[in-house]
């Protein structure tokens, strides 16, 4: 059998696959900081243990690593997870927290790191790089690496089966809406430009973190403020709970205030900015794909994202994410194509 691991700031989801990709079973279990999550991840190995599967596989999902590829999880792998702690705070120190319980839990098991990055390999240099000095660049590896790649891969390939029109046939602005939120604009089945760039950080405003920012801001706080504050600030104070006081989005949609409704009128605005100049680099748009647990429940969201839209609108699909899916569907691929079975 084959585990998934999809681990963030606040919960655990887990679910358990057989080599034919049937859903076994599945849980979640939420959580509010690192040593509850330790806590809640151990109890949750421990139930899992109670089913007696017979697990072969552990896959984890990891949103910040500088790979391209699936890696069976090794001391460099550890290290690059370790480094994105830093850069996703939100999510790799989670992530590595549950390799490392999983690891000694289930020690028997091949265990592989699954990126957010993978999708977007192919991103094209104009969109990859940053004008930065290249000694800098070089150096420091900075560039950008676009983030979500395992939901923004799942709605391309179910658009191509509701569409029945093979990948490299589609284009396609797929938009992912949850706690966090991204775009990517889809040529010929590939990525060829996306909304995060070196962190996830960038692009859409979302529900604690900044997005897009004029990095003089950054210099002049840097100046005024200490930096672990500052960090604190663009992932977990910023965004929609700035400007609302309120990170719950399903709260947030029922809010009449003005401060609620600015909120969603500026999250609205980033999202059509970005939709609008999508529009412009592909020139032909087959479908607008909406997912996330916001972009896939959220009508309302939907309709004000496209309302007055200036294009002649394409096919709207609503996809259900399944990113745990997908992590088991690629680690199968990747044991095929290495030539190495279970």
């Amino acid at each position: 059998m084959i585990l998934v691991l999809n681990c963030g700031s606040q919960s655990i989801k887990w679910k358990l696959y057989s080599r034919n990709l049937e859903l076994i079973f599945q849980r979640k279990k939420e959580y509010f900081n690192l040593n509850s999550a330790k806590i809640s991840i151990k109890k949750e190995f421990d139930y899992l243990e109670k089913l007696k599967p017979k697990i072969k596989i552990v896959g984890s999902r990891v949103v910040w690593g500088r790979f391209y590829e699936i890696k069976e999880i090794n001391k460099e792998v550890l290290k690059e997870i370790e480094i994105g702690c830093e850069i996703a705070p939100l999510h790799n120190p989670f992530q590595l927290l549950a390799i490392k319980i999983a690891k000694e839990k289930f020690k028997k098991a091949k265990h592989f790191a699954v990126f957010d990055t993978q999708f977007f390999k192919d991103l094209p240099l104009s969109s990859r790089i940053y004008p930065l000095p290249k000694e800098i660049i070089e150096k420091y590896q900075i560039f950008r690496l676009g983030f979500h790649g395992i939901s923004h891969k799942y709605l391309l390939i179910k658009a191509s089966e509701i569409l029945k029109k093979p990948l490299e046939k589609l284009n396609l602005i797929t938009i992912h809406l949850g706690g966090g939120a991204s775009m990517t604009a889809i040529k010929k089945g590939k990525p060829i430009e996306t909304s995060m760039g070196f962190s996830p950080l960038e692009g859409l405003i979302m529900t604690t973190r900044i997005g897009d920012l004029d990095p003089g801001v950054l210099l002049f706080l840097l100046e005024r403020i200490k930096l672990d504050k500052i960090k604190k600030i663009l992932n977990q104070e910023s965004g929609l709970k700035a400007i609302s006081d309120i990170s719950n989005f399903k709260e947030l949609e029922k809010k009449k205030d003005k401060n609620s409704k600015l909120a969603l009128e500026i999250f609205i605005k980033r999202i059509r900015k970005y939709l609008y100049a999508y529009y412009g680099i592909l020139k032909r748009v087959d479908a607008i794909v909406f997912g996330g647990t916001i972009g896939f429940k959220s009508s309302r969201i939907r309709n004000l994202i496209l309302e007055d839209f200036p294009f002649k609108i394409p096919k709207i699909l609503k996809v259900e994410t399944n990113e745990e899916y997908q992590i088991a569907k690629e680690i199968l691929l990747f044991l095929k194509r290495t030539k190495h079975y279970f």
